[in-house]
């Protein structure tokens, strides 16, 4: 059966920082995810990383997440590759609030997983999330993920969830 999404999602260029900037600067979506809001500077420097991890694999990579029908701009998608196990790949997602509880966090890690999977190249899929964060938990588990471990992750709390895909 195949799904009709609400979504297209293209990878970030050098023209979307402004957007993706937007994202990792609110305190709210920001509050899972490293603790904080991240200044200019550091965003400056995590999306030049972005946007060379773009270059490595045309289905991995970061991705912007768009309302198909208006073509808004929702938030993030990640599918990165391990740079250690190539079989291997992190998922994750940011969403602006307004945006939560609606779905769209369940379709983008639903898609992003499916685009992965048929590159054939993967074993797994993991993701990390802060183990207070409920609602992330559920749209994993939806998905087929299954948590792991729950441990320290750059000195904040972080539980592992994967999916094996062989």
């Amino acid at each position: 059966m195949k799904i009709e999404y609400r979504i297209d999602i293209r990878k970030f260029s050098e023209k979307d920082f402004q957007k993706y900037f937007q994202l990792v600067s609110n305190e709210k979506i920001m509050s899972m995810i490293t603790g904080r809001a991240l200044q200019r500077e550091e965003a400056e420097e995590r999306y030049r990383r972005l946007l060379n991890g773009n270059k490595i694999h045309e289905a991995f990579g970061s991705f912007m997440i768009l309302e198909k029908k208006s073509g808004c701009f929702l938030g993030y998608g990640k599918m990165v590759l391990d740079t250690e196990n190539k079989a291997e790949a992190e998922t994750g997602y940011m969403l602006f609030p307004e945006y939560w509880g609606r779905g769209y966090a369940t379709e983008i890690t639903k898609l992003l997983v499916e685009k992965a999977e048929k590159t054939g190249i993967l074993d797994r899929v993991t993701a990390i999330i802060d183990p207070e964060n409920t609602a992330s938990r559920n749209v994993l588990l939806k998905n087929g993920f299954v948590s792991e471990k729950i441990c320290d992750i750059d000195g904040l709390p972080g539980e592992i969830l994967c999916k094996r895909l062989k």
